[in-house]
């Protein structure tokens, strides 16, 4: 060794000289910096995101508020053609009633035929008044009435009353017959269930979700009972069983790149395959649910192949040191100890499949449907594929329902992967 080599090797550092004193100034204020970007990072991130749920729940939450209006409605059996007898026994009578008619007299009589108040809707309400009471016939009843949508907005403060005519989506009319329902006391606003309950509709006030929540379920449902499983084994096979070939690597390429295929690529492949080539049934769940699932195969495979790689080689080793066979291992030991990260993987494709929007359109999945559907075959839409029909919709009521739509659309994401997240942390094993 040289002497310079021997004074490096034995001499200690001199911290407090003013050149390493420097040194480690700089050093620190590069760590104050680069922690200080990463909270400016964190913080502008977290804002926007905060910006965005704000604007989602200030725009919908008024989705879940229904405006209904107090109508004095004279149920006239001749008007109605039906007797209380007939009300009590006779429920084809009940439902061919006069119930518009009646209808329209009470609101002739109490307010006028110059403004609509109420929904086209609404004689429903009265039918269903006649058959839970059928006394109500030949009486005079204050019927609280869903309200038209250009009085729903004004109610819940949508509209700004003081502009000029012709900036605002209302006429005067409208906004007169509004303040004289309310100084009389003939508004209320309350919870809106029909929004959950009921299905698409022309008129905003009518419009709910539950046929494209239901539609979604049962999409989501096809594409988890066939990507979860296919895409378990395809990954076991491959990390586990499959040889080491041309053929094999050729396969885990072509995994990897269909990783990246954009969404609207399935969507034509599963109007090519399961529409024109073997005739399924259009705008079905069930084949929602499969062109979905090609989309999410390489997701769940991916991630599957890494959680199995996690696994240790002793797991293996042990159990083969005891006798058990290859199979037994990978489905006795190392399949259960993969499981979390499996599940992870799941998690990642069913968020994506539930938000996608194209694959659906190209196998016509945006239907105009008034019932939701009972069965895996029957014509269905999804939540975002309505959402993204009400945005297009002119009507100013649509725009809280495509906010309020949303917020469901969140809801049910989070369900979905907060039972994922449990199940993931139940099967987990710590090393």
């Amino acid at each position: 060794m040289t002497e310079a080599v021997q004074k490096a090797a034995v001499a200690p550092t001199a911290w407090s000289s003013p050149e390493m004193q420097a040194r480690i100034r700089r050093r620190y204020r590069a760590e104050r910096n680069f922690r200080t970007m990463g909270m400016v990072a964190i913080s502008i991130a977290v804002g926007f995101l905060l910006f965005l749920m704000g604007t989602i729940v200030a725009d919908g939450w008024n989705a879940f508020r229904q405006t209904q209006v107090a109508v004095p409605v004279t149920f006239d059996p001749a008007r109605l053609e039906l007797t209380e007898e007939q009300a009590r026994s006779d429920p084809q009578a009940v439902s061919r009633a006069n119930y518009q008619g009646i209808l329209t007299d009470s609101l002739e009589r109490s307010h006028g035929t110059s403004v609509e108040i109420v929904s086209e809707a609404a004689w429903l309400a009265l039918r269903e008044a006649v058959i839970a009471d059928p006394s109500v016939i030949g009486s005079t009843r204050d019927m609280w009435l869903i309200s038209t949508s250009s009085i729903d907005q004004m109610a819940k403060g949508g509209i700004d009353l003081d502009a000029d005519e012709g900036d605002r989506p209302v006429s005067d009319a409208e906004v007169a017959m509004w303040k004289t329902l309310a100084e009389a006391g003939q508004i209320r606003t309350g919870l809106n269930i029909s929004f959950l309950t009921g299905s698409d509709s022309v008129d905003p006030e009518l419009a709910g979700i539950w046929g494209a929540l239901k539609g979604s379920f049962l999409t989501v449902l096809v594409t988890l009972l066939i990507s979860f499983p296919v895409g378990v084994l395809a990954a076991v096979y491959l990390e586990e069983f499959a040889p080491r070939n041309r053929w094999t690597d050729v396969i885990e390429v072509s995994i990897n790149n269909l990783a990246a295929v954009p969404s609207i690529i399935f969507g034509l492949l599963g109007l090519a395959v399961f529409l024109n080539t073997l005739n399924m049934p259009r705008s079905a769940p069930v084949v929602g649910g499969l062109t979905l699932a090609l989309m999410t195969l390489p997701v769940i495979v991916i991630a599957s192949r890494a959680a199995i790689k996690s696994v240790p080689p002793s797991i293996r080793d042990a159990a083969l040191g005891v006798g058990a066979s290859p199979v037994q291992v990978v489905f006795h030991h190392v399949l259960p100890l993969a499981l979390p990260g499996m599940l992870t993987g799941t998690i990642l494709g069913m968020a994506r499949a539930l938000g996608e929007t194209a694959p659906l359109l190209m196998i016509g999945m945006r239907a105009f449907l008034t019932s939701a559907p009972q069965g895996l075959e029957q014509p269905a839409t999804v939540l975002p594929v309505q959402i993204f029909i009400w945005s297009d919709n002119v009507s100013r009521g649509f725009v809280e329902k495509t906010s309020g739509a949303i917020i469901v659309l969140l809801m049910f994401l989070l369900a979905i992967n907060g039972l994922a997240i449990y199940l993931r942390n139940r099967f987990e094993v710590r090393w």
